[in-house]
This record gives C-alpha cells, structure tokens and sequence, in this order.
C-alpha cells in the first residue's frame, strides 16, 4: 500500500494550482464540475473510443480574458486502455502536472485494487486503504465492516437449500463483467430453475454462483446516503449528510412499470429482469428518519477509523432500503463519489445546499476541503 505520507509528499511538491484528475466515467463530471467552481483546472483521464463526452461536449470554453464560459474540463489524456495510467512515463508525467486523483468506481473497475494501492504512485484525494473493502469477495469487505460497526444488512443465507423466502443473489454479470447478474428467488428450486435458465442465457456463470452472495430481500424504497466526512472539521462537524439518490436500472424499471397482466404475456427470458444501472433519481428522506441516518453515518466512520487508519477521507455512500417499521437496512457501501452524484452537479444537494448556504455538490465540497487543506497546510490529512 502506498504510505499516505509518500502521496503528501509528491502533493507538497506539486506546482500550484494543483489539478484534480479522474478517469472519465462513473462521476467524473460531478468531479470536474466541483473542481472548476472551487477555482481548481481539471484533467479527464480518457480510454480511446470514449473520450468525446469529456474532450468535445464538456470540455472548457473561455473568454478573452480567460474566464471559463462553458463545460468544466479543462485538459485531456486519452490513452488505449485505462491500465496505460500504471506506465511510470505517464506517472511521472502527471505528477509533474500536478494532477490529484478523485477516485471514483471506474478507476477500481478499469484497474486492479491491487495496481491502484501499490503501482497508482499519484496521490488520491480520498480514501485509498478503504477502496478494497468494495469488493464483495474479498475476506475483509464492506459487510465485515458493516458488521463491526453493528449497522444492520439484509440477513445473508449461505446456502441456497435454506432459502424460503425472496432472496436477492448478488454476483457479476457473466459476460459483462462490470455490471450485475443479480436475481431474485423464493424457494430452492426457483434458485435452480433461473441459474440454470440465466446460465444458458449467458447472465450468470456456475463459478461466480459458487461465491455470489445470497440475502433476503427488504421490501422498502431505496436510499443512497451521499455522506461526507471531513478530517480536517471538529469531530462533532466532520459528518454531513448531502444528498440522497436512488438508481435506475435496466432491465428492472421498465419490467415493473407493466401492468402484470403484460409481464406474464412476456417470453419467459424477458421476465426476469436484470440490474444494471443506467441513472440515477433524487430523493429526500422524511425528516424524523434523518438522525438515525446520521447514526448510521458516524456508526461507518468510527469503524472505519479503527479498522482502516486514517479511515474515510472525503465522499462516501451507504446504500440503503427503509422496511415498513422504518428501519434502515445497508446492503451496498462506495467509499468514494457514489455513482449517483452526477444529479447534483451545479445545482447542490438539498441537504448540502440547506447545510453551506450555496449550491453545494459532493464533488464541489471534495474541492473545498482541498482548498482549506492547501491554505491550512493540511494536505497530508486528505490525501492517500
């Protein structure tokens, strides 16, 4: 793992105004647009054949005076394949540059966990060591810190005779593998019945059922929590709650927005939905539910410090469903920009926006708390 000293050390040292890069896709876009309004030039990190929404559509305009006028990306990269980032040349390059990595999911996606902690030698503006704990094979992964913290999660059934009741199967998709084979059964033999129907589709693989994770499904709407958590804030301030999300997913939403009737005249391979997520809605939360979401938030935080020092630097999301007693249920954690921040971009989220008195996005508060760490000369507590 790349010391959080070692990443300070290279910002130190960075020319001035520093330069807050992403790979360009999931949130880079909440990224670049937070950066730009904080004062901050921005840097897309492009794959070749994917590049035109960063270098064309949203790329920076200026005025004769040099004040942006249009699109927030200042500079590009386009490389033929994202792993081009681990090439020394390219390292050095960009940290002759100045560029701060914001993580995001792609980045993880596109690289190795592993490549990302030890060859990734840029500094990240966020939380390198927790990365890891997303990978839901691993040993130590968000459920073993969700467990720790004594946050409740859909109860897990570990073998799939035992299931007698809606069970969401939650592993990778076979054939794309950076999107979901999610499924839902009720009983044993309707698990064998769609793993086989799924596998012969080309959705689900045999060896990725062997280690999918198996959980009863909590009937309630779903709550992305847009947390952020400062290290450079008075313990009792370094928690906020900016704004909440849910996801769009396909095939999923466009199954259930047909009358019953309609989905049963369909073939029986287009009954069963799939998960992958396309967009993203907004949503707030009833207000006598807020402070048991902030307990869930500072619950994540403490055990993250314990666990994983320095712990949670920046943006983080639990994802969450709500029963019909109202209790919360977390059953997916991103230790960065959650997918779903991009619908906050310029406007705010309500909840960061009611907080800071101004449009406030979780990307545009990331930027602020570099600005106060590069004034303050606390660089080393935000970078990893």
């Amino acid at each position: 793992m790349i010391a959080p000293s070692e990443a300070a050390a290279w910002a130190r040292e960075y020319p001035r105004p520093v330069r807050v890069a992403a790979v360009a896709s999931h949130s880079a876009l909440d990224t670049f647009d937070g950066a730009v309004t904080e004062g901050f030039p921005t840097l897309a990190l492009c794959q070749q054949g994917r590049e035109r929404t960063y270098t064309q559509y949203f790329r920076t305009l200026r005025d004769g005076q040099g004040r942006r006028v249009r699109g927030c990306v200042d500079d590009s990269r386009v490389f033929p394949q994202f792993r081009e980032l681990l090439q020394e040349g390219t390292l050095h390059a960009l940290r002759a540059e100045g560029a701060l990595i914001v993580p995001n999911r792609a980045l993880t996606s596109y690289l190795d966990v592993s490549d990302v902690e030890e060859r990734l030698r840029l500094p990240l503006l966020g939380s390198r060591g927790l990365l890891r704990i997303e990978e839901r094979t691993e040993r130590e992964n968000y459920y073993t810190l969700l467990a720790r913290a004594g946050i409740p999660t859909p109860e897990e059934v570990k073998d799939p005779r035992e299931i007698d009741g809606l069970t969401l199967v939650k592993l990778p998709h076979a054939r794309k593998r950076l999107e979901r084979g999610f499924f839902t059964c009720a009983s044993f033999e309707e698990y064998q019945r769609k793993s086989e129907t799924l596998t012969r589709m080309g959705v689900t693989r045999p060896e990725d059922l062997a280690r999918a994770r198996r959980e009863r499904y909590v009937i309630g709407p779903v709550f992305n929590l847009n947390f952020f958590h400062s290290p450079l804030a008075p313990r009792e301030e370094a928690l906020e709650l900016l704004g909440i999300d849910e996801r769009r997913e396909s095939s999923l939403d466009g199954l259930v927005r047909l009358p019953a009737e309609e989905q049963m005249e369909l073939p029986p391979s287009e009954r069963i939905p799939e998960y992958t997520v396309v967009g993203h809605g907004s949503l707030t939360l009833r207000e006598s539910l807020l402070e048991e979401a902030f307990r869930l938030g500072e619950k994540f935080v403490a055990a993250a410090r314990e666990s994983h020092p320095p712990g949670v630097v920046g943006p983080f999301c639990l994802q969450t469903c709500v029963d019909k007693d109202q209790r919360f249920f977390v059953f997916d954690v991103a230790v960065r920009l959650g997918g779903g921040t991009n619908i906050h971009m310029a406007l705010g989220h309500p909840y960061g926006n009611t907080l800071w008195r101004e449009p406030m996005s979780s990307a545009r508060r990331l930027a602020r708390e570099l600005s106060r760490a590069l004034e303050e000369g606390r660089l080393d507590e935000v970078v990893t």
